[in-house]
This record gives structure tokens, sequence and C-alpha cells, in this order.
């Protein structure tokens, strides 16, 4: 019989587990993101918080994580696994779409970070080599929280998403070429150091390139096998040891961990076996992400922090301000839009998690003294902290920005709403119900214009063409300009039943007798809706199944005329239901159109 698993190997696993236990469903409750949670752990159960005390009281080295080097090979493959999801996610066809801006504002963004991050620190230590170090250090970002906070935000796919995930991809690609700097200077030639760093990153394009033919060979064949089997379990092997396998090489071939799964993610994604190779990935990926994220908080070093608390704050802050004002000026140089600048550049204005693998083989190599590489460390974990917050406020801005620049754009169009036309009708909401309701008004030729609240949704609009206007819709002024005393009708396709039932309000008093059809949520809405005073309410439960109705029995042979007749008299059903007052209300309003008429003669 087999010795038994002493408990002491298996303290990390279980103090990790109840630690993500514990972060991610307070944290989640909170709607706070969960990677501030986890990096606070590792602050706090590390080798420089409770863990320096576990020597002393021997009860606490149950409870912590006193040695990192335990679990950080583990808390590698966190990354790995993020970037192959992301590969798996992506395409090549989008991948080639943003080519200008991996190798355009990805390398610029670096090298120009480089050169003023490598200058302030020249001039606050005098030490060349080691600015220069530092400062390609502090260039990159953190590809391993700003990701998942993107994607947390569900802004990955957004533009500011988007660049910031190119400028990321670029430098992936530059951490091999800036370790080969750092081991030719430790080796004492440094000689032809641009010649040599071109060569370096030449290797490192003929490593993708020969990864990228052998995952072109081998990868679907290796699903298909797996797949055949239709065992759960090594379907999942298989992913498990594609993402391994691409990682080692791309590792052994001087490449990140992390570029080789995004290469074996990008091939992938082209196959029929993508949803499923996500749905096995997705527990793995996030769950040593966590871990990841711990070993991060662990470096943090609240001694040092208390000893000099305000240089190295105002080094951290300095840090994010200079790549940040980088990283925008580079944004606007390629036109992009301020709040896309904006977004991405407090994204990548901290520094990554390859500052640790740098400074350390810098250290190694005597390059650097150990006493400037722990202040650097230092703000480097502090400056990955505040990323998520400031990922948040970038997309605040972001929207501010937005919507600011809709309003500008707006005031002139509003201006221009046909106030003066007749036989109109108001269109409230461009959703995909309003665009179809839009789209019939015009292939019957009757004029429409449409207000909504979403500014990008009424930028896309009027860039093509259509006669959408941004504002709040229950604001009678905005309604007044929009010419609602000569429209025919008022149409209301928006699924926000307080929004909807202000704007049936308002309506009703700038025109009592207006024609108002509204979209329901349910039988309920409905009923309150013609309480209000709308002409017609359709909720969309019932519209639905009258459909389904209408479908099936034509399908199976019934008569279409008879269809047709008997799902109008069960829709007049519903309505007279929902609205037992609806002759009432009619008479009442075609009494009122006639006074009307007779005042006006």
């Amino acid at each position: 019989m087999s010795e038994p698993v002493p408990i002491t190997d298996l303290k990390e696993l279980v103090l990790f587990l109840g630690t993500a236990g514990v972060i991610v469903p307070i944290f989640s409750k909170l709607k706070i993101s969960p990677v501030l949670g986890f990096l606070g752990a590792g602050a706090l159960l590390g080798p420089f918080g409770l863990g320096q005390l576990s020597s002393d009281i021997p009860w606490l080295h149950w409870v912590t994580f006193p040695n990192k080097e335990d679990i950080s090979h583990f808390a590698e493959l966190g990354v790995v696994f993020l970037l192959f999801t992301i590969g798996i996610e992506l395409s090549w066809q989008r991948l080639r779409a943003l080519k200008r801006y991996v190798f355009g504002v990805g390398s610029l963004q670096v090298l120009l970070s480089t050169i003023a991050l490598g200058a302030v620190c020249y001039y606050a230590t005098g030490l060349l080599l080691a600015s220069a170090i530092i400062g390609l250090t502090l260039s990159l970002s953190s590809t391993a929280i700003a990701l998942p906070v993107l994607a947390e935000q569900k802004r990955l796919q957004s533009p500011a998403g988007r660049i910031s995930f190119a400028i990321l991809l670029f430098q992936d690609l530059a951490a091999a070429p800036i370790l080969f700097a750092v081991g030719l200077f430790s080796s004492g030639q440094p000689d032809n150091l641009l010649w040599s760093f071109l060569w370096a990153f030449g290797q490192a394009a003929l490593a993708v390139f020969v990864i990228f033919i052998a995952g072109r060979l081998i990868l679907r064949p290796i699903f298909k096998l797996a797949a055949n089997t239709l065992s759960t379990e090594f379907f999942m092997a298989a992913c498990l040891l594609v993402v391994l396998l691409s990682s080692i090489l791309a590792a052994a071939s001087g490449l990140s961990m992390a570029l080789g799964a995004f290469i074996a993610g990008l091939l992938l994604a082209e196959t029929e076996y993508r949803r499923a190779i996500l749905a096995t990935i997705e527990p793995f990926k996030g769950l040593l992400l966590g871990l990841f994220f711990i070993t991060i908080g662990m470096d943090i070093n609240v001694g040092s922090l208390l000893n000099k608390p305000l240089t190295i704050l105002a080094a951290t802050i300095s840090l994010i301000v200079i790549k940040t004002m980088i990283v925008y000026a580079i944004a606007r140089a390629f036109h992009l839009a301020h709040s896309v600048a904006i977004e991405t550049a407090l994204v990548i204005g901290p520094a990554g998690e390859f500052a640790f693998v740098i400074i350390g083989s810098a250290v190694s190599a005597q390059l650097l003294p150990n006493s400037l590489a722990q202040p650097v460390l230092l703000l480097v974990t502090l400056s990955m902290i505040v990323l998520p917050v400031l990922a948040r406020i970038g997309t605040k801005i972001g929207k501010r920005l937005v919507q600011q620049k809709a309003q500008a754009d707006e005031t002139i169009a509003i201006s221009n709403a046909p106030v003066n036309a007749k036989s109109h009708v108001i269109v409230i909401g461009y959703g995909r119900v309003g665009q179809l309701v839009s789209e019939m008004l015009e292939r019957h030729d009757v004029p429409y214009i449409v207000i909504d609240a979403n500014p990008s949704r009424v930028s896309s609009a009027r860039k093509a063409g259509y006669p959408v206007y941004f504002g709040d819709s229950s604001a009678p002024n905005l309604l007044h300009a929009c010419g609602i005393e000569n429209a025919k009708a008022l149409v209301l396709s928006i699924d926000n039943p307080k929004l909807a039932e202000q704007v049936v309000s308002t309506a009703r008093r700038q025109k009592p007798d207006l024609t108002i059809v509204a979209r329901a949520v349910d039988a309920r809405h409905a009923t309150l809706l013609y309480e209000m005073g709308v002409d017609n309410a359709v909720p969309e439960s019932i519209e639905a199944s009258l459909q389904l109705s209408e479908a099936v029995l034509v399908d199976i042979g019934i008569a279409m005329g008879k269809v047709l007749t008997s799902i109008h008299e069960r829709r007049d059903e519903f309505r007279s239901i929902l609205n037992p007052k609806k002759d009432q209300s009619r008479a009442e309003r075609t009494e009122f159109k006639a006074r009307r008429s007779s005042h006006k003669n």
C-alpha cells in the first residue's frame, strides 16, 4: 500500500480553494471585482503579511502562504489559460484587422514609455543601465488583470477593448526580446544591442510561425479523436494537453507561455470544437487566474510601503500618469475618438506581471541592485491593484464623453426635426423592435422620426442616414421639438415599462387625441397602459403565442384565410379583456376631435 499524501502538501490547495470560495461570492454581491479580493488576500496571507508571523505563531502556518514559490508555478498557468480562451474567442480575420494597432500603437507605446520612464528613473538614480531596464519593464502592462476586468465589464469587444488587447498583444511579443536583452547585458557583450534585439525578435517571429504550422497540422485531428470517444474526460484531457503543450513549446522557443497558448486558441477558433473547448476550459481559467492574483498580492510589502509611503505612492501615480498620457497621445494620433483614447490609456497605464520576471532576471544578473528592485516591484504591484478601478473610471468617462458628443451633435439635428410636419409618426426607441417598425413605416412611405437615449446607437443610425435623434423621450420639450402636436401617431418600442408610462403620460398631456401604440412587457403591463390611454398595447408574450399558433395551423394544412380570421378574432378578444374601457375611450377621443375641429373653424 502506498504512503498517504502528507497533509502539509495539500495545505496551499485547500487554503486557496477556501479563499476563492469566500472572496468570489462576497465581492460579487458587493459588485466589486474579485481581482481586488484575490490581491488583498495575497497581501494579507502572504510572506509580507500574516505569513511572516507563522514562525512565531505556529497555527498561522495552516492559514497563510509563507512561501510564494509553493504556488507560483501553478499561478503562471492562470495567464496561460486566459490567453488561450481569448485566442479561441477571436479569429484570424479579427486579428488581421487589429494589425495596424498591434504594430502601430503597440510598438509606439512600448518605445515612448520606455524612453520617458527610463529618463525619469535615470534622473532619480543616475544609473543608466538600471534605468533602461526599469523603463522597459514599466512600459509593459498587465494582460492578466486588464483582460478579465474588460471581460467582466463586457468591454472586450468595444473599440477601447480591442485597442487595449492589441497593445497588450504586442507587449507579449516584445517580452522575449526584452528578456534576451537583459541576458545579453549580463553576459558582458552588449556591443551590438540593436542588432541582437532585432535578431531576438526575428527568432520569436519564427517560433510563432513554427507553432502555427504545427498547430494547423495536429490540433484538429487531436480533437476529432477525442470527440469520437464521446467521453467528457478524454475531451477535457485533450484540452489540457493542447494548452500545456503549446505553452511549453513557446517557452522552449524563448517566448512567453501565454503567447503559445494564445496561438493555439486562435487556431482552434475556426474549428467546430470551439464552443465545447471554451466550456471545458473556463473553470480552470477562473481558478488559476485567482491563484495568480493571490501570488501578485504576496509581493505587496506593507512594511516597505509604510517606510516611504509618499515616495512610493508618488512614483506609482507618476508611472500611471506618464503612461496614460503617452497612450492617449498615440491613440489620438491614430485618429481614435477621445472616449476610446481615454479608456485605453487608463487600462494600459499600470505596469504588468512581466515586471516580476524581468526585474528578477536583472537582479540575478546583478544588473539591478536589490535596493532599487524592491521599490519598483512594489509600485508595479500597487499600480496593478488599482487597474480595475481605473478601468471602471475610464468606462464612465468614455460613456460621458460619448453622451456629451451625441448631445452636442444632436442639438443642431433636433432643431431640424419636422416640427411643422404633418402626419408623421414618432417612434420611441431604436432597438431591434424600433428598427423594424421604422423599416415598415419607410416601406409604406410614412414619414417618421425616432428618439433614442443610446448615444452610440444614435450616432450609428445617423451616419447611416436614418432620422434618429438623441434625447429623453419623456421630456415635453423634446416631444415638442419632434412635432408631437402635428404627429399622426406615437409608437413606443422600448422595453422599459416605467419610461413607457412616463412617455404616455407626457404625450397625452401634449396631444390628447394622439394615436399611441405601445409595446408591453406582459398582459398586466398592457392593462396599465390601456388605463393610461394608449390606443393599442401589444404584450410580447401574447403576440408570440398568436404567431406560433398561426404558424402551426398553417403548417398542418388549415386554410390561410380561416387561420388569419381566427387569429384576428382572438387578438380582439385579448384586447377586450385587457382594455374593457376601449369603446368608451374611443368615443371620448372622437368627441374631443370633433370639438377641436369645430373650435378651429
